[in-house]
């Protein structure tokens, strides 16, 4: 078949009149008429527009004014911040348990929704968004028993989040991000959480228009605040944060970052680890003499002599405070016990050579929870020191 030409002697038919166009334009003219050139930028005018700067520092004002009114309400009302908690424990508990934790918003509250569950998924929360409209077209059945669901909505009352609750399960955990304290969407609920997100005044009031700026500022600080918290809570004791995220962000800048990260990077510096001495009148330095000065120490290091030092995870396991520390002599690590390491070996290459190491058997004498890593700069001095497992992550036992 010879392929059709668009020439002034074969002329295709015109498509149908669009449904809400009156009238079906003219074919285009054989040859356009020539444009004028568009003029050149006038780079040479540097002149400030004083309007435009002021309202330019008007908006940000505004919104660091909102954030600082938002931060002082989390410090200083209790109904806040026992919705803050409830809602970090539900939705570690929905982790903990295999369930997904689901964003539901529409319009600029939707786009927050993604950006969160884009930050909640790089800490290891697993998250999914819903969009009200497409849930009703079948993306209802992302939803299992195990789950809970977060609307982002400033006016707690959308109607496209209102005319979903109808398809949920009823007994399905809801927290809401809303300015609206009266929020209907979490009436009649079982599990309803409530975390309010208001502005100081409205944003027609602060711009002489009512567009979603202000209120989304808020909506996604809170929202990253909530994610930090719950990340925090889901890994504690297992593993660092910055290690979890750098696990999940192999790309860009920061994946690059992580990776040429340097032991003597994420050690503590010697130098700084206090001396434990006992309380003024005593002789006798105690368990509480240590434990207090870890309080206060970087990281939670303790050194009771130039030589010996106790490490954080052993002094989270005192108990008896008032036991006198020379009867606790295993808690003691001695610099010739400590496991050397070139402080210029990235995190990558040292993990590498503890699994060999053990891998071999070579190191599971000694490359075992609980070591004490010490970084050594290039005259073999130990300037840093780091927990194994801080470099390993909480599950590593000696069984692997």
């Amino acid at each position: 078949m010879e392929p059709l030409i668009y020439t002034s002697k074969c002329r295709q038919p015109l498509t149908p009149e669009t449904p809400s166009l009156g009238t079906v334009m003219a074919p285009l003219p054989e040859i356009l008429t020539g444009l004028p050139p568009t003029p050149p930028f006038e780079t040479h005018k540097q002149a400030t527009d004083a309007s435009t700067i002021a309202s330019f520092n008007h908006v940000l004002t505004t919104e660091a004014k909102a954030l600082s009114q938002l931060s002082i309400l989390y410090q200083s009302d209790p109904h806040a911040q026992h919705s803050l908690c409830a809602a970090t424990n539900l939705i570690t508990r929905v982790n903990t348990n295999g369930g997904n934790l689901i964003f539901c918003g529409v319009g600029k509250s939707g786009k927050i929704a993604e950006k969160l569950v884009a930050t909640m998924t790089s800490f290891g929360i697993h998250s999914n968004f819903l969009h009200p409209i497409e849930a009703l077209h079948g993306d209802l059945g992302m939803i299992k028993p195990n789950d809970a669901i977060i609307f982002i909505t400033f006016s707690g009352r959308t109607p496209e989040l209102i005319n979903l609750l109808t398809y949920l399960p009823p007994n399905l955990p809801m927290v809401a991000i809303t300015s609206n304290t009266a929020c209907p969407l979490l009436a009649d609920r079982d599990i309803g959480i409530l975390l309010p997100a208001p502005i100081p005044e409205s944003e027609a009031t602060s711009f002489g228009v009512s567009a979603p700026t202000t209120s989304t500022t808020v909506a996604i600080a809170l929202g990253d605040a909530l994610a930090l918290a719950v990340a925090r809570r889901l890994h504690e004791g297992r593993q660092s944060l910055a290690d979890v995220f750098n696990g999940f962000h192999p790309g860009g800048a920061i994946g690059a970052d992580a990776q040429s990260r340097r032991m003597a990077d994420i050690a503590t510096m010697v130098e700084k680890i206090p001396i434990a001495r006992p309380a003024a009148g005593h002789s006798v330095l105690k368990v509480m003499d240590v434990v207090l000065t870890a309080i206060r120490a970087p990281g939670g290091w303790v050194r009771v002599s130039e030589r010996e030092i106790i490490s954080p995870r052993r002094i989270q396991r005192f108990r008896d405070m008032e036991v006198p520390f020379t009867e606790m002599p295993d808690t003691i690590i001695r610099k010739e016990d400590w496991i050397s390491i070139l402080a210029n070996s990235t995190v990558d290459e040292a993990k590498t050579w503890i699994h060999r190491m053990r891998l071999e058997e070579r190191g599971r004498g000694f490359l075992k929870p609980g070591t004490i890593l010490g970084i050594v700069d290039a005259q073999n001095e130990v300037s840093g020191v780091l927990e194994i497992e801080d470099l390993m992550g909480d599950d590593f036992t000696n069984d692997r």
